[in-house]
């Protein structure tokens, strides 16, 4: 589908209310990018001087959307459902696992078909994880129009099963399209994942005041490695075996997840006083984090969707350790597909050693104009208006017949 024919509606009515439900969720990766449409629509229909949208989530009582929905105000209301388990031998398909989940499946969808049915919503946007599959069938019972979002290269298992019902298919890489069933890609649109404003508003002066950063070597660049929230075992391994190669080379920010700090520390202790100056070691970085992404000249991370947004939008150098357990191997498919176009470097091995580590940072550490290449590179597949191009897709995609 070309942008053209994205046409946003609002209500014919001025006085009406646009009514939108929101399914999806599990992880981060699903939830977030829902939350930041929302606040999305929000602003623009308060720009417009039009009422607040109203918004039903459905989701699991047990999700993540459970937390984040009602945090932000936004009525949440759970289903049941099942996670289908993937497996690359058909029978173990069918485990007993999977069977077990498989039947909560129609019960969740008899439960979303209620709640659409009473709420009447002008869209309903599914952002994907197995909870949005009895809302996206309920959709399609319920003749309301269905946005799906897919944030991965690879579609999901539940937007792969929601496709052939969607209205639009909102996309976040131009390579998802050839991937979605053929009778379905006239639907797709190119949006990107949207990143939270937040991200964007970083200084970097801001985090070396936060963080208490004044013995950094601002001559150096400066590395932020991350693996997540809870952090990542093999991430931290990695950088606790190379610490001090690194810091001969660059000032470090490593956020480590509070399970695994005091091993770092002891690692960190033994440094030469004017290595250990050069490192700044953390369990979690809160609402500093967008001052040290602005700091950072290059990030060491995993390589889920929102953070492949992230990295584009704003255009940094990333060296992408992908996460081998991830579903469907998206991780890795992500790490590659911007591996290949030149805009990333990535360790697909998932035994990698501390040596490959430094084979992918030598050159970016030590090559300014090489990590300048990379990073404008990444910025190419950046979308840093997504949030607003996906608003404009479920505006859209509501009927006139509605408004």
């Amino acid at each position: 589908m070309n942008d053209d024919t994205i046409q946003p509606r609002l209500p014919a009515d001025p006085n009406r209310h646009f009514r939108l439900i929101v399914t999806g969720g599990g992880t981060g990766g699903h939830t977030y990018p829902g939350l930041t449409v929302v606040r999305t629509l929000q602003d623009r229909l308060a720009a417009a001087g039009r009422p607040p949208v109203e918004v039903l989530w459905i989701g699991t009582a047990d999700g993540l959307e459970a937390t984040v929905a009602p945090a932000e105000g936004i009525r949440f209301a759970p289903v049941r459902t099942g996670k289908i388990r993937r497996s690359p031998n058909p029978l173990k398909l069918a485990s007993p696992a999977n069977i077990k989940d498989m039947a909560r499946v129609p019960i969740g969808v008899a439960q979303a078909r209620t709640l659409i049915a009473r709420f009447r919503p002008d869209v309903v946007l599914a952002t994907g994880g197995y909870v949005a599959v009895p809302g996206g069938l309920a959709a399609r019972m319920c003749r309301r129009p269905l946005v799906l979002h897919e944030q991965t290269v690879r579609l999901g298992m539940a937007n792969a099963r929601l496709a052939s019902s969607a209205t639009r298919i909102a996309v976040s890489s131009p390579a998802t399209i050839p991937l979605l069933p053929e009778p379905a890609r006239s639907a797709a649109v190119l949006t990107g994942n949207p990143v939270r404003p937040a991200v964007f508003s970083g200084q970097a002066d801001k985090a070396v005041e936060a963080l208490r950063l004044y013995d950094f070597d601002r001559r150096l660049p400066t590395v932020y490695v991350t693996g997540g929230a809870q952090g990542s075992k093999q991430i931290n391994d990695l950088i606790d075996g190379s610490l001090a190669w690194l810091l001969e080379r660059a000032n470090v920010i490593h956020q480590c997840g509070k399970d695994h700090i005091d091993d770092l520390r002891r690692t960190a202790a033994a440094l030469p006083t004017a290595l250990g100056a050069r490192y700044y070691l953390t369990g979690f970085v809160g609402p500093e984090l967008p001052d040290v992404l602005d700091l950072a000249d290059v990030v060491v991370s995993r390589s889920g969707a929102g953070t492949i947004a992230e990295m584009t939008a704003l255009g940094k150098a990333a060296v992408f350790i992908p996460l081998a357990t991830s579903a469907g191997d998206e991780q890795a498919h992500n790490a590659r597909y911007l591996t290949e176009a030149g805009a990333a470097l990535a360790l697909l091995d998932p035994t990698v050693t501390a040596d490959a580590l430094h084979k992918a940072l030598a050159p970016l550490l030590s090559d300014p104009q090489y990590r300048t290449t990379i990073a404008e590179r990444a910025r190419e597949y950046g979308r840093p208006d997504a949030a607003d191009r996906l608003v404009d897709v479920v505006l859209s995609a509501a009927s006139p017949s509605t408004l």
